[in-house]
């Protein structure tokens, strides 16, 4: 288990993590989102020993994590950090950045894993390619199984599908999780990309301002996300008077509602007014206005615009 407690952590004079507590069990998937500043980076190099703690204490197992001031190289040896600046060597292969820590005693082994890790990330075809020719998402996907070459017991991933094209980023995702699960590697992932969260992690950490929000599955999280903060973390959402939506007598209370969740009726209180769609594959995404406020709802014909409709919870 990894056990972090009542954590904190100031660069300057501004606290960067305030008062941070979490236990994460072995195996794992742990994905932390919040927006940029609010300290996912930081906090993914505090579990590495990176940084010394202002307060508090982590623990891997019975072992705790400490920073440079008691270490001459900081990092556990256990855990893998993967950066957002990859760190790769760029006049080696990529066959030579990936097995750079696997032993040499055994080459035909090494030759193996190396191969077997780059056919993950579909990259074997520039085994004996120099890093340096290569585009930043193909050096991501370099990077990411070369924090993988000793199957380490924790991985620290920031943004690691973050310069990865569309169309391979959701097949990678879908190895590197399976393979982590496979291999029980406790995982912790800071990312943007609310998929990250919702199709792939056990648990999700909503942070802001260098503290924790909330902790919880994430499907949880995303079905009762309490504040409107945590709800665009997934996407577009809509604070609406509740009165207008349901019989409720309080006009100042609101409720969150996602663009999915509205369906168009013959009448209702919610009047709105079409600006501008958005074509979206399998929807339409339609921006309007209603009293000068902005709510987005999803079709699935184009609409007219300045065509006014009405809207309803299509839950009800």
């Amino acid at each position: 288990m990894l056990d972090i407690q009542n954590i904190s952590f100031t660069y300057t004079d501004s606290p960067v993590i305030k008062n941070i507590s979490f236990s994460i069990e072995k195996g794992q998937n742990i994905a932390i989102i919040g927006e940029s500043g609010c300290g996912k980076s930081t906090l993914l190099k505090l579990i590495y020993g990176l940084y010394d703690l202002d307060e508090g204490n982590i623990f891997y197992g019975d072992k705790p994590i400490l920073g440079p001031k008691f270490n001459l190289i900081p990092g556990m040896p256990y855990m893998k950090y993967l950066a957002q600046d990859f760190d790769l060597s760029p006049y080696e292969t990529v066959a030579e950045n990936v097995g750079k820590f696997l032993s040499n005693g055994f080459a035909n082994m090494k030759k193996l894993r190396v191969q077997e890790l780059l056919e993950m990330v579909e990259m074997d075809q520039f085994a004996n390619t120099k890093t340096k020719f290569l585009s930043g998402g193909q050096q991501q996907r370099v990077a990411l199984v070369r924090v993988l070459a000793l199957e380490p017991e924790v991985i620290l991933l920031d943004e690691p599908f973050s310069q990865i094209d569309a169309f391979r980023k959701n097949a990678l995702r879908r190895n590197l999780f399976r393979y982590l699960k496979q291999k029980e590697i406790t995982c912790i992932i800071a990312t943007h990309d609310s998929t990250d969260a919702l199709s792939f992690a056990d648990q999700a950490i909503v942070m802001k301002n260098g503290e924790v929000v909330v902790k919880d599955d994430p499907s949880k999280i995303y079905e009762d996300p309490k504040i409107k903060y945590v709800a665009s973390l997934f996407g577009e959402v809509n604070e609406i008077p509740t009165h207008l939506l349901l019989p409720y007598e309080d006009e100042t209370h609101k409720t969150l509602v996602y663009p999915h969740q509205f369906k168009m009726v013959s009448e209702s209180k919610l009047m709105v007014k079409i600006r501008r769609t958005y074509f979206r594959g399998g929807h339409y995404l339609i921006e309007t206005v209603h009293k000068r406020q902005l709510i987005f709802f999803e079709s699935e014909i184009d609409l007219p615009l300045e065509q006014e409709v009405f809207l309803a919870l299509n839950y009800l």
